[in-house]
């Protein structure tokens, strides 16, 4: 079993930025999802274990996920917040071990508040 403690989450007025940590000790490819209150929880973007990425159409440009795996340790930066980017994210965090197959593990979220 894998901990993953996600952190960075917080109260930002429209227009600002926040970066989120997630530490997973021994994942190298992740996700970020998150979920507004009364809706499904969404995809948000993700990177492989190659470094390559993949967005939302709806934060496409103003978000960029990174890793460093050398600390376990995956990042989103977001910029341009707007209000509906507010929600609880979500780190998503997967590991390979020989013979096995991918194993994912989720954090316990961290609230994102996007208000003037």
């Amino acid at each position: 079993q894998v901990q993953v403690v996600e952190s960075g989450g917080g109260l930002v007025q429209p227009g600002g930025s926040l970066r989120l940590s997630c530490v997973a000790p021994g994942t190298i490819f992740g996700s970020w999802y998150r979920q507004a209150p009364g809706q499904q929880r969404e995809w948000v973007a993700s990177i492989t274990s190659q470094g390559a990425t993949n967005y939302a159409d709806s934060v496409k440009g103003r978000f960029a996920i990174s890793r460093d795996n050398s600390k376990s340790t995956q990042y989103l930066q977001m910029n341009n917040l707007k209000p509906e980017d507010a929600g609880v994210y979500y780190c998503k965090a997967g590991r390979v071990r020989l013979g096995r197959p991918p194993e994912d593990y989720w954090g316990q979220g961290t609230q994102v508040t996007v208000s003037s």
